[in-house]
């Protein structure tokens, strides 16, 4: 049986400080849109080299995300065309917004992903945009680094 004195010990071991210290925030924003009785979902994304990664989509809620290896070319609607590294994260508003890109940016080492996400009760997490809605919002989409 565990017991714990005033003084922080816990069967005669002294509690370490690191705890103090020990979170580093890593991405803190306040998304437009959480759907009224969202669920949460956090999944694990791997990429291969040079794989292009999901086709244009969106989400029912928020998606926030965090690359653990690799690079990812990341593209969502009325935002330019980036590539985050390894350690660094991303977010994505999710509803009405299309999520262009999310595959891997480098063709000589697998991308990996982990990214949760808030579901909107009886949507898909995932929803493919067909090519007519990508020419009616085309206008919307940031500049393209080839344009």
């Amino acid at each position: 049986m565990s017991s714990e004195d005033s003084a922080g010990e816990t069967d005669g071991a002294t509690r370490s400080e690191v705890w103090k210290t020990a979170v580093k925030v890593l991405q803190d924003v306040e998304p437009p849109h959480i759907p009224d009785g969202a669920s949460g979902m956090t999944i694990l994304v791997e990429w291969p080299p040079g794989d292009p990664g999901t086709p244009p989509h969106r989400h029912s809620g928020p998606a926030f995300g965090y690359v653990l290896e690799g690079e990812l070319r990341f593209e969502v609607e009325g935002e330019p065309e980036r590539v985050v590294k390894a350690g660094e994260t991303f977010w994505e508003p999710g509803g009405d917004v299309i999520h262009y890109q999310d595959g891997n940016a480098r063709t000589d080492t697998r991308c990996r992903f982990v990214v949760t996400m808030l579901c909107e009760p009886g949507k898909p997490m995932l929803t493919l945009v067909d090519e007519a809605e990508l020419a009616r919002r085309a206008p919307l989409r940031a500049p393209r680094p080839t344009d």
